[in-house]
């Protein structure tokens, strides 16, 4: 008996290994090693380092940029996290309880931009913002809006937002096949009893739809906020690199043009620790907020 024990947790062991080895190497590692760096001055090219302790930290927090960084970043997460499950939800739900024949088809067609590169999408929205042969005003100056069209990436007050939605468009087809494999899991006699109680489809999406797949809304929620706050930066590098005037500056891009344009690694080392903290203490808040009693079926 002791020896199959033994034999078990070896195994176990074996099996945990190779992963736990990796997580070390490529997250613990560089996390713990990016909090080193911040107590430096170091420009990323050089062997001399010198040690400045929490100067960069407080030079972070005298910095106005960081300020409107973090606004922006929870721009981005708020209405990310707003359209993409409103949307996300609402073509979950219609696609599975509205037995619509071509649902096959739509599950491919809204989930294709996952498959797409950030690259692709940033070069393609960039495309459909330009002011003279892009889409979007075309589509306005077609239909007698033309006084509604402007440089929708140059403007200072439309820039971000415009940046919004190339996110929220890529980010619905996970999440809505996340929220059908929820759905589709509920058992038919659940419906079926609250109709014959007089329930109507509003009521029963709120007492049954809602509730059975809170899980999966809630994972949903927080992965949408860890990878707005870890990688917002990628669409507005290549969309906007932060501009008109840093009014789409987010931390992440603040942090690449700190540390591999201006060579200031350990100022950027600091930002990147503010960005670690900042998505620990939202993800912790998020779970205490979303905490739900475990509805069963």
């Amino acid at each position: 008996m002791v020896q199959s024990k033994k034999q078990k947790y070896l195994f176990l062991t074996f099996c945990l290994l190779p992963t736990f080895l990796l997580f070390v190497i490529f997250t613990v590692y560089p996390m713990v090693n990016g909090i080193y760096l911040s107590l430096f001055d170091w420009s990323g090219m050089s062997a001399n380092r010198e040690f400045v302790g929490f100067e960069n930290y407080v030079r972070m927090f005298n910095d106005e940029i960081i300020g409107k960084a973090i606004y922006n970043d929870y721009f981005f997460v708020v209405t990310k996290v707003i359209g993409i499950m409103i949307l996300s939800l609402f073509f979950a739900v219609a696609l599975t309880q509205l037995k619509v024949k071509e649902a096959p088809f739509y599950r491919v067609v809204f989930f294709f931009p996952n498959i797409m590169s950030v690259v692709v999408i940033g070069i393609l929205w960039q495309f459909i913002y330009e002011p003279d042969i892009g889409l979007v005003n075309g589509l306005l100056t077609s239909i007698g809006l033309e006084s509604w069209t402007r440089p929708w990436l140059g403007s200072m007050e439309w820039a971000l937002p415009s940046l919004v939605v190339p996110a929220i468009w890529a980010g619905i087809g996970l999440f809505m096949l996340l929220l059908m494999g929820g759905i589709m899991n509920i058992p038919k006699s659940q419906y079926e009893s609250a109709e014959i109680d007089g329930a109507s489809e509003w009521q029963q999406f709120w007492k049954i739809t809602v509730p059975l797949i809170w899980p999966q809304i809630k994972t949903s929620m927080i992965y949408i906020v860890i990878t707005s706050l870890n990688g917002s930066f990628v669409l507005v590098q290549i969309m906007t690199n932060g501009g008109p005037g840093n009014e789409t500056e987010v931390m992440g891009s603040y942090l690449y043009q700190k540390a591999f344009e201006d060579f200031q690694f350990g100022y950027g080392a600091t930002i990147g620790v503010l960005i670690l903290i900042l998505s620990l203490v939202t993800v912790l808040i998020m779970q205490f907020v979303l905490k739900r009693e475990k509805v069963e079926y």
